[in-house]
Formats: structure tokens, C-alpha cells, sequence
């Protein structure tokens, strides 16, 4: 196994034309790989702007199988620039059953594999439950040719469970393609100490389980309905928060973008640092494995 890896991140805003998106993620990653990126993560959903804002009909249209045609059109991509790709997609299953599922595509090898994401919400604003079944291919990471990956999606990044369950599957990396932000008319209450909770939980991830993380969010705002010019003008909507940012196994954030920015950025991963994370702080030799059947409760009394 690799020594080290270069973590690619592309931050970028989304607009109605989907084909446009797809353009615009392709030449990000062109110009992460350019870089010396070896990994490239897009953000949550990044082929349309986050329709789970309103309860339509309209985006199941939009689904697709995996593999099926952005996997198509993004394989060769990979494997022209020799990097690994993780992309987040909106998944048709069957008819009526659909899933928000990241897929894994490892240069020349192509595609190896797909997390369909587990935790769904339903909150105002994010209403994922009328759009997405639970995932049910459990917990994963994969051995690519550039490290063992691990990939969650979004809402998964709040449960300290999905990631000791993946880094228990033997990853070094923690993928958390996003799509999160502010309720405009929060912002000012409620808006540092939210996304501050938001990079605070997933430092956390890193330092639990001795893992780099890799948390890639969309910047922008997007109003509720783009055919409707009162939404925007009404602040209807939401303003993601970008600060897409890699921390390493000891916690610390190795490299971060801004609220508002888009384009990507690379840090190297020295994955030595996770044995000596290990070393020092031994988690996962000391947990007790035999007294954690409560957790599989919904509570404990």
C-alpha cells in the first residue's frame, strides 16, 4: 500500500444545467489531478442544484442506475489522469426506489463500487426522506490503487458509528461528499456556531479512529425554485458553507477552503501518521468490544 496520498477536494457551486455541472466538475478535477492530486471528491449531488429543498416529482427524472451514465462518463477520466474518483449521484434502483449513493472509480480499473448513504434527514429545507431509501449495502471502504477509502455522505458525518464502522473496514480515509449550509434567516443566530459544529464533529472522526477526513462541501446560494424570482429576492433558500477542509489523524485541519469559494484543493496525506497516531493514542486496542451491545439500541431505557 501507498506511503502517502494526495487528497483532491473540489468545491464548487451548482446551476439547473446539469451538463453544465458535469463540465464544470470534469475540468476541477482536470485541474485538481494537475495539482498532483491522486483522489478527487466532489460534493454531495454535484450534477444539479440540492433539489431535496422541496417535496417534487420533477428530480426522480433525474436519477440514474450506478454504473450507468455519469460513472460512463467519468471512468475514462479517471483513468486518463490516473486518480480515483469519488463521485456522489442520485441512484434509480428500481421504479419508486431510489438512493443518494457515492461511487467509487479507481483510474484504469474503473468502477469498483458504490456506498449507498445510510442516515437520511428530514428537516426543513432537507426533506431526503421523500426522495431516498436507507442505504443497505452497510458500511465500506475499498483497497484502490492509492489507499484504503472509506466513503460516507453527508448526514452519515454526524454519527460517530458510521465512522468507527468504516474505519473498521480498514480505512485510512474518511470521504464526506457534502452538501450542507445555512438557513439565510439563521445565519446570524445560529450560523458560526453551526458549521463550527459541523468541522468540530468530524475532527473528531479523525482523532477517534487514528483517519484522515475528508469533508467536501458545495458553496452558493440556492433558492428553493429557480423558476421562481421571489424565492431568491425572499432569501428562500440555502447559502452553503463551502469550507471544504481535510483533517489528519491527530485532528488537525491540514488544509481548508472558504465559505465562498470554488475550486479544489490538494493536500498530501502522509498515511505513516496514522500508525503513530495509533501508537500514542491505542482506541482501537482498547476498546471493549464486548460491552457495546447497547449501542445496536434505539436507547437504553
Amino acid at each position: 500500500m501507498p506511503d502517502s496520498v494526495r487528497l483532491g477536494l473540489v468545491q464548487m457551486s451548482m446551476v439547473p444545467d446539469r451538463d453544465a455541472n458535469l463540465a464544470r466538475a470534469m475540468d476541477l478535477t482536470r485541474e485538481a489531478a494537475a495539482q498532483g492530486a491522486q483522489v478527487v471528491c466532489l460534493p454531495e449531488l454535484f450534477l444539479s442544484p440540492y433539489f431535496c429543498q422541496t417535496e417534487s416529482t420533477e428530480p426522480f427524472g433525474w436519477a440514474e442506475a450506478i454504473p450507468g451514465p455519469t460513472t460512463a462518463a467519468l471512468e475514462p477520466l479517471a483513468a486518463e489522469l490516473d486518480v480515483v474518483i469519488v463521485a456522489s449521484l442520485f441512484e434509480k434502483r428500481a421504479r419508486g426506489l431510489y438512493h443518494n449513493t457515492a461511487a467509487v472509480l479507481d483510474g484504469t480499473a474503473g468502477y469498483q463500487g458504490k456506498y449507498r448513504k445510510m442516515h437520511i434527514p428530514d428537516d426543513p429545507l432537507y426533506y431526503e426522506k421523500y426522495y431516498f431509501a436507507p442505504g443497505d449495502l452497510g458500511f465500506r471502504s475499498w483497497e484502490t490503487t492509492r489507499g484504503d477509502l472509506g466513503v460516507l455522505v453527508c448526514w452519515d458525518q454526524w454519527y460517530p458509528e458510521a465512522a468507527r464502522a468504516t474505519a473498521l473496514q480498514g480505512a485510512d480515509v474518511l470521504f464526506y461528499p457534502t452538501a450542507i449550509g445555512w438557513h439565510p434567516g439563521e445565519k446570524d443566530s445560529h450560523g458560526a456556531a453551526q458549521r463550527e459544529a459541523w468541522i468540530t464533529i468530524q475532527r473528531s472522526h479523525a482523532v477517534a479512529n487514528g483517519v484522515f477526513v475528508v469533508a467536501v462541501n458545495r458553496t452558493g446560494f440556492e433558492p428553493t425554485s429557480y423558476t421562481d424570482p421571489d424565492a431568491e429576492a425572499g432569501g428562500r433558500g440555502i447559502q452553503f458553507w463551502g469550507s471544504s477542509f481535510v483533517a489528519g489523524p491527530d485532528g488537525q485541519i491540514l488544509g481548508q477552503m472558504g465559505e465562498t469559494e470554488e475550486g479544489v484543493l490538494v493536500v498530501d496525506a502522509d498515511l505513516s501518521a496514522i500508525d503513530e497516531q495509533r501508537h500514542g493514542w491505542p482506541f482501537l486496542r482498547d476498546r471493549r468490544v464486548d460491552a457495546y451491545a447497547p449501542i445496536g439500541e434505539r436507547f437504553g431505557r
